[in-house]
């Protein structure tokens, strides 16, 4: 029973956040429409669900730049506190928010790409990310850090405590890292941009 609602969890932080970005959009853009057709503007059956989507996302713009300003900013803090004290819906909220950050907020978490030596004999790496570079909240002692290992083709990954000296960065953009990784290694690394560590 146990592994069951484990089961259940880990399937609703697979699929939560995909289903919420998705039902966002997909809301937002039908609500612009439905705007635009209350307003009697139409140009064509084929455009006007394209004109619905591009307003849907200077919607989302408006929302993140009014997010950042100093008089909307304490109002969306303060609406994020009450979520956060709400039981269950605590749970899967900050998971979400926490993946998301992770790829598009101020403070990205994957962007520290390195090369995790695995083992010697064979010789064997692995590509991954830098997560958290102090494990002393969790009680673990030494150089050690929370180096994230993306799975290709999926959303998922693994997370593993490596000690320092096993880990070696690598001098690319984390984005075409992440890239590399989820496509199996078969996309090229365009490095002409230097990787920036936030």
């Amino acid at each position: 029973m146990n592994k069951l609602i484990r089961y259940l969890l880990q399937g609703i932080l697979y699929t939560v956040p995909i289903a919420i970005t998705i039902f966002v959009i997909i809301t937002i853009t039908s609500w612009v429409t439905s705007m635009v057709d209350f307003l009697g503007i139409s140009i064509h059956p084929v455009i006007d669900p394209l004109l619905g989507l591009i307003g849907g996302i200077i919607l989302l713009i408006i929302i993140g730049a009014l997010g950042s300003s100093i008089f909307f900013y304490p109002i969306f803090q303060r609406v994020d506190h009450i979520i956060e004290k709400t039981p269950f819906l605590k749970i899967v909220y900050t998971s979400v928010k926490d993946l998301l950050s992770a790829f598009v907020g101020q403070k990205k978490k994957f962007n520290k790409p390195v090369i995790v030596k695995m083992c010697d004999n064979p010789p064997l790496e692995k590509l991954g990310f830098i997560t958290q570079s102090s494990l002393s909240e969790l009680g673990i002692s030494g150089k050690k850090v929370a180096v994230y290992f993306p799975l290709s083709y999926s959303l998922s990954g693994d997370l593993f405590i490596v000690p320092e000296e096993y880990v070696k960065p690598v001098n690319v953009p984390a984005t075409e890292f992440m890239k590399f990784i989820i496509s199996g290694g078969v996309t090229e690394i365009d490095d002409n941009t230097p990787n920036q560590q936030e």
